[in-house]
């Protein structure tokens, strides 16, 4: 499926997929489909009653398979079977132990079954995953997880490829994708949720001499139009009058002016009183480091927009779902270039709740342009609650791998929403502590604060949290925040190096389900 954005000035780029379209239907041909996805435990010696129907009608070909010595449904492992009677190919979905199972493994095992079936140029196919629960099955979980696999596992980004492979980018097929009724509405929710982190990751790899601010700008406005979003947009001459020194200062030397974009999804059925959640996103377009230059190796930096491009994902499936819960989306953007108007070590900056800081590091730029998304959020908007997303620092990477993003929360009950949601979609965080000493670490001397301890690498990715405190709030200057808040570092969950399915190599979207399925369960605070 291709969504085009009227972009005046650039190329007109859509999301790239495998198949051009994928269809959800609980309406079940008269003809045998050309496939059938099923899924097994480990501890299952015996097939369920459904599939020892099902084999019967395949010629037995599973029963046989099951016999021989090296078969296995080991976690994530797919079998193909060529059955001898009605469909021509059978998927089978290992799931390991039912002890230690997680749909985590069914979206790896759904992203590999469809890499299969379009090799095979499968135009439809029939899930009978139901029964491998003995009627313990959750329908809604099983068909959302069904129609957002087949969605994120459908992307791909190839709009840039030219002459050289122009063979892979011929006419592409359709798949119909056949499912039980009790599981159609969720897997079309799915599906939404799926689209939106697809748009992000498109938006993510679009290379920045199209990706600039600017760019990013118009994207949110034409998404918005799209679903129903406000979307206003406070560009670079109202940023500077309003005191936002921090997104000014590292915007000044890009190839386009920075901007604070400002997205509000607030449904009709909203009380009147009702506080906003706040979802703020780091979108530095390009990042060279600036004047502390970044080392050869660190310069591929597309990706450091990821937490932006989270944000504006998830506001397009909130608006998309309909929920009932009224959410701000902020994104301020920027490009970190060296020229010479651009922003210099040594260069002290006043942010939008007057907080001065020293820079120390201009490679230290996402916490100045957040500083003043987090400040001005929090005035104007007066959130519940507020969740912000960055590739934020390295030094997550080196504490915590790409497993996890890391995590620190300020409250119990967001703590209790924000994690949860992260375990259910399969995105994994990791708390870490924010303490009044971590704060003092970056006192100044001619300033109030520094955006980077110079020489200093203890408590690194913690830096980045110490310094956003700073911003969220009216307390926050001289207090550690009230407002509940949760800062998500995503620096090293935000691409992935190697195809991990449903995601292929590239930007994972990294955010968005996570944020959707929060506000799907939202409890006010």
């Amino acid at each position: 499926m291709r969504l085009f954005f009227g972009i005046q000035k650039y190329p007109l780029r859509g999301v790239c997929t495998m198949y051009q379209k994928i269809t959800l239907t609980s309406s079940v041909s008269k003809s045998q489909p050309q496939a059938l996805i099923i899924a097994l435990f480990q501890e299952q010696d015996k097939l369920p009653r459904a599939y020892q129907v099902l084999d019967k009608e395949l010629g037995g070909c599973l029963g046989q398979a099951m016999k021989r010595d090296e078969f296995t449904v080991a976690s994530g492992k797919v079998t193909c079977l060529y059955p001898t009677q009605g469909a021509d190919r059978l998927y089978l979905i290992g799931l390991g132990s039912r002890d230690t199972f997680k749909y985590d493994t069914l979206r790896t095992g759904l992203g590999k079954v469809l890499q299969l079936v379009k090799e095979a140029a499968v135009t439809r196919v029939h899930t009978e995953l139901a029964p491998v629960f003995n009627g313990s099955v959750d329908h809604a979980k099983l068909g959302f997880t069904i129609g957002e696999s087949f969605t994120l596992a459908n992307f791909t980004f190839d709009d840039y490829k030219g002459a050289v492979n122009a063979s892979d980018k011929a006419r592409k097929l359709s798949l119909t994708v056949e499912l039980p009724k009790e599981q159609l509405k969720s897997a079309k929710d799915g599906a939404t949720v799926g689209d939106a982190t697809n748009f992000a990751r498109t938006l993510a790899a679009t290379p920045p001499n199209v990706a600039n601010p600017d760019f990013i700008v118009k994207q949110c406005r034409s998404m918005s139009r799209k679903v129903g979003l406000k979307c206003t947009v406070i560009d670079s001459k109202k940023a500077k009058s309003l005191g936002m020194g921090g997104l000014v200062a590292v915007g000044q030397g890009g190839s386009t002016p920075p901007a604070l974009i400002c997205m509000e999804h607030k449904p009709a059925k909203t009380k009147a009183n009702a506080k906003p959640i706040m979802l703020v996103g780091k979108a530095v377009t390009f990042d060279t480091g600036g004047y502390s230059l970044k080392p050869g190796g660190g310069m591929g930096m597309k990706y450091d927009k990821c937490g932006g491009m989270a944000v504006i994902g998830a506001m397009q499936a909130i608006a998309a779902l309909k929920l009932n819960v009224h959410v701000v989306g902020l994104v301020p953007t920027a490009e970190n270039m060296v020229d010479t108007v651009a922003y210099r070590p040594n260069d002290i900056v006043t942010f939008f709740n007057g907080v001065t800081a020293e820079v120390t590091n201009t490679d230290a730029e996402g916490r100045l342009i957040l500083a003043d998304a987090l400040a001005y959020g929090t005035k104007t908007y007066k959130p519940q609650a507020v969740i912000d997303l960055a590739t934020l620092t390295g030094g997550v990477v080196v504490a915590l791998g790409s497993f996890c993003a890391g995590a620190w929360v300020n409250d119990s009950s967001l703590h209790q929403q924000v994690f949860d949601a992260g375990e259910a979609a399969g995105e994994r965080l990791w708390r870490l502590p924010l303490w009044q000493e971590h704060r003092d670490m970056l006192k100044g001397t001619h300033s109030d604060i520094v955006n980077s301890c110079v020489g200093v690498r203890d408590a690194h990715p913690i830096q980045g949290a110490a310094f956003l405190s700073y911003f969220v709030g009216d307390e926050a200057p001289t207090a550690m925040p009230k407002t509940p808040w949760a800062h998500l570092d995503i620096a090293g969950t935000s691409d992935i190096k190697d195809d991990k399915l449903p995601f292929v190599k590239g930007p994972t979207g990294f955010g968005v389900r996570l944020l959707a399925e929060m506000i799907s369960n939202w409890k006010d605070i």
